[in-house]
């Protein structure tokens, strides 16, 4: 096995058919703490990376990357937190860590993209579209000039026409905190934290 270079190697990218938390100002331990995750040890990021896309019961958590609002934000990735009944509570780790915490997903095969925003235990936002049905299945606070640069409506009606894909997400999330299809091949200001549920 080649030895990467850096403490944790290259950063390797990530997005499509994924979900992911932004965690503004956080640190990884406290992160895993407040999602009541069991800690797993330091992985270099290609491996964890390829762990977060290959299984459904693993997280793993970036250290501090700087991002939009010129802050650092903590990225948490995993198809778990896509997993329906994973209780990922993002309201109350974004009151507990008294901070704002960020939600998104995509899934190309359903056409199925969601992104959800909270700060200080309160949501601001919360948007999901099913596009294999056409179906809209939350739709929670206002759109932001983000979002309708992203080609949502200001509101939904019966005349309202959503259509929404996987770019639409990244650009949400590059707009809110960061794009993490952006990380690829940058230097690793250090390894990921691999994590479980309990």
């Amino acid at each position: 096995m080649a030895v990467e270079p850096g403490p944790g190697g290259p950063m390797v990218g990530f997005g499509g058919k994924q979900a992911w938390l932004a965690v503004r100002d956080g640190e990884p331990e406290q992160v895993r703490a407040g999602l009541g995750l069991h800690d797993l040890g330091t992985v270099p990021w290609r491996t964890g990376i390829d762990v977060a896309y290959f299984t459904d019961d693993r997280v793993m958590l970036t250290p501090p990357l700087p991002g939009a609002a010129d802050a650092v934000w903590v990225l948490v990735v995993g198809r778990w937190l896509a997993r329906p009944g994973s209780g990922v509570d993002i309201l109350g780790l974004s009151a507990t860590l008294h901070t704002e915490v960020q939600y998104f997903a995509t899934d190309r095969s359903t056409q199925r993209h969601r992104w959800r925003r909270v700060n200080d235990g309160m949501l601001l936002r919360s948007f999901d579209w099913l596009g294999r049905d056409g179906e809209l299945l939350d739709w929670r606070g206002e759109p932001d000039d983000a979002e309708r640069q992203a080609g949502l409506p200001a509101e939904v009606d019966d005349e309202a026409a959503v259509l929404v894909g996987e770019a639409d997400v990244l650009r949400i999330a590059a707009a809110w905190s960061l794009d993490p299809t952006t990380l690829d091949g940058r230097t690793a200001p250090g390894p990921l934290l691999a994590a479980a549920p309990g």
